[in-house]
């Protein structure tokens, strides 16, 4: 099916990341204008049924579809720029809400939760003084700590022992920090799968293995990645994962335990060069694809709603 040219914006604060630079290269190549902008540099202008974005002084206007590459630091002010896209009747790839829930950790494990996949233990708590009963409840050390705020494995911690658990949940209540209390899956072995997922498929996946010594199998911590071939409920988890949450394109993080897959992180705006590299599958392509078809439903939406008028 040939699709008629798109004016796509990728919101991104930097074009020469690989993410965004592949995903510039797909939509090129397929044929579509593409701008990269820097949502923190988006003004809103918001004014009854007159929703407006202002670049630089200049009006952004006639984009048919928005891909976000919003970073968990900015995703206040970034998730408000592809909501005032929505009112604008653009098509989104990562819907404002999607996004916000995506980077609440403790709101994310709640929906989870209930969408009949696999988590680790995990206890949340108000800097609660019942430190013991804490890690009791996720089975005992070794444990988990997390930092609501952190992402690529910083402000993960873990807690080899009772006591050192006991000091590390003290030392970040002492300075107001909140954190996850998680179950280490031991059997994991420092290794994680990210599978990626875009629409209703899962498009690649990969197994990240931490370097030695290290429980974080993030790459940015210096783990690698291979190749690997999800079994059938890995990837059942996968979409029912990202399906939970609302993400059409999702990272989605397992580990494999004794009890199966279990879910550690959706992300919502998930790298595309470990991914990329790893499976040698053109993932970026496979976002505009998914992007043509969603501006299409779109296009189709508003003529709906035209001819009813």
């Amino acid at each position: 099916m040939t699709h008629k040219p798109l004016n796509i914006v990728v919101l991104s604060r930097n074009r020469s990341l690989y993410s965004t630079r592949r995903l510039v290269e797909s939509a090129e190549l397929k044929g579509h204008n593409v701008t990269v902008l820097d949502h923190l540099k988006c003004d809103i202008v918001i004014e009854q049924d007159n929703p407006t974005i202002y670049y630089k002084a200049e009006k952004i206007e006639n984009v048919d579809a928005v891909i976000p590459r919003i970073g968990a630091s900015v995703t206040f002010y970034g998730a408000s720029v592809v909501r005032q896209f929505e009112m604008m009747g653009v098509a989104t790839a990562v819907e404002s809400q999607a996004l916000v829930r995506s980077r609440d950790k403790l709101r994310s494990l709640q929906i989870l939760a209930k969408s009949d996949v696999g988590l680790p233990k995990t206890v949340f708590t108000n800097y609660s003084k019942e430190v013991k009963k804490i890690i009791d409840s996720v089975g005992g050390a070794p444990l988990i700590v997390k930092l609501l705020e952190g992402t690529q494995g910083y402000g993960v911690v873990l807690a080899p022992t009772k006591k050192a658990a006991e000091s590390i949940i003290e030392a970040f209540h002492s300075m107001k920090a909140r954190v996850i209390v998680q179950e280490f899956i031991e059997e994991a072995k420092g290794a994680d799968i990210r599978a990626f997922v875009i629409g209703n498929k899962v498009v690649g996946a990969m197994k990240r293995q931490g370097k030695e010594g290290e429980f974080r199998s993030n790459l940015h911590q210096g783990g690698s990645g291979e190749l690997i071939k999800l079994s059938r409920r890995e990837r059942e988890v996968a979409l029912t994962a990202a399906k939970a949450m609302g993400l059409s394109i999702a990272g989605v993080d397992l580990l494999q335990s004794e009890r199966g897959p279990l879910v550690l992180e959706v992300n919502s705006s998930p790298g595309l060069e470990g991914i990329e590299k790893t499976t040698n599958k053109d993932v970026a392509g496979g976002i505009i694809d998914f992007v043509e078809q969603l501006a299409e439903k779109n296009k189709n939406k508003k003529r709906g709603r035209r001819t009813k008028n």
